[in-house]
């Protein structure tokens, strides 16, 4: 059956962070015949117990309360944290789990052991349109594009796993390059739909900034390559069109993380990105990290996170890579962002030296070993 959700009901809910690009004229009705939800599915839910998230971030960003009885606009999605829960979009609508402060419904299948129990949630019902079709993200979704501009220097901040130091990284380092006079643009385009990360990014001075969300995905765990390549072009192309001279990327969790493995294995992705800075916990993980790298080609130009809080781990970090490491609220400090940027630069004109040279060879404009000698 659909039930007409009028504007002083709307008014009471809380809506996610999740739903922050749907547009509530949109949302007409609640279905409640029973469906199979898909991965994006905007639903309304009731919540029965508080567990680990006493708290849901609205649009806004702002941490709401929650009490016993709410009533919350979420969005189905799976959730990869090993140092939360992992979870998937359940195969019925029935009780399941908000494993997201963000505003992610989903069933639990893991818990890290210093996780409380997640916060139990009924869901009502999908929330609809007027012709009582279900409301996916994907129809918020930002247009799909073909192509990027590549003019923009493009640095890449990854990881050993969640929680190594990356997103205060970014901030740092926007905050570098905006103090050094440069016009910065930032993206977390893999991960989970939270605000921090998002609103941390702006806070620090870029503009614009966009997530996964901007492209209709609520979550990127368990996608395929055809959708992390659409976010990339997605997201890419937004972000350059604003002409800034450096772009920040933030790829969530560790390197081993599915996603984030097939993210830097799309040639559109590496051949869009100028370089690498590599946050890690310890050194070990900083070395290992620079070599699986490495082997994909990616250049590495810098170790950061979490170990950078002990001079000794950040030594023998250096020693193990043969890298600078930057301590985490150095990157804002205008003669490193002037640094890196720099190391930036002359990484680009060595890709287009080489491919220029690439180009040539292959078009027979360059001598070519014949394996014969010169008489």
């Amino acid at each position: 059956m659909a039930y007409h959700i009028d504007e002083i009901r709307k008014r009471r809910i809380k809506w996610a962070f999740t739903t922050r690009n749907v547009d509530l004229s949109n949302v007409n009705t609640l279905l409640t015949e029973p469906a199979r939800p898909s991965p994006g599915d905007l639903l309304l839910a009731r919540v029965d117990r508080i567990g680990q998230h006493p708290r849901l971030e609205l649009t806004t960003s702002r941490r709401a309360e929650l009490f016993v009885g709410d009533e919350i606009a979420i969005v189905y999605g799976n959730r990869y944290a090993p140092d939360q829960f992992e979870a998937i979009v359940p195969d019925r609508i029935a009780p399941c789990h908000l494993v997201a402060a963000g505003g992610v419904a989903a069933r639990l299948l893991s818990r890290h052991s210093k996780m409380k129990r997640p916060t139990r949630i009924t869901p009502l019902g999908l929330l609809g349109d007027a012709n009582c079709t279900p409301l996916n993200l994907a129809a918020f979704r930002l247009p799909q594009s073909a192509s990027i501009n590549k003019k923009p220097l493009v640095v890449v901040v990854a990881g050993t796993a969640m929680n190594s130091g990356k997103t205060t990284a970014c901030a740092n380092l926007v905050q570098g390059f905006a103090r050094r006079g440069l016009h910065v643009a930032a993206a977390k385009i893999t991960g989970t739909g939270a605000g921090a990360d998002y609103r941390a990014l702006v806070d620090a001075g870029a503009d614009p900034v966009f997530d996964f969300l901007d492209a209709g995905f609520v979550s990127t765990y368990r996608l395929e390559r055809h959708d992390l390549l659409d976010i990339v072009m997605t997201i890419g192309a937004r972000l350059a069109a604003a002409d800034p001279k450096v772009i920040i990327l933030e790829v969530a969790d560790g390197l081993l993380q599915r996603e984030t493995s097939r993210l830097f294995q799309i040639p559109e992705f590496m051949k869009w990105v100028d370089g690498v800075i590599f946050a890690a916990n310890d050194a070990l993980g900083a070395q290992a990290g620079v070599a699986w790298l490495a082997t994909r080609q990616l250049p590495v130009i810098a170790i950061t996170g979490v170990l950078t809080s002990s001079t000794l781990a950040s030594r023998e970090a250096a020693s193990a890579t043969g890298l600078p490491v930057f301590n985490t609220m150095s990157l804002a400090r205008p003669s490193v962002a002037s640094l890196i940027h720099d190391c930036l630069k002359n990484r680009r004109r060595e890709r287009v030296k080489c491919a220029r040279e690439e180009t040539c060879k292959e078009a027979g404009l360059l001598p070519g070993d014949s394996g014969q000698a010169q008489s």
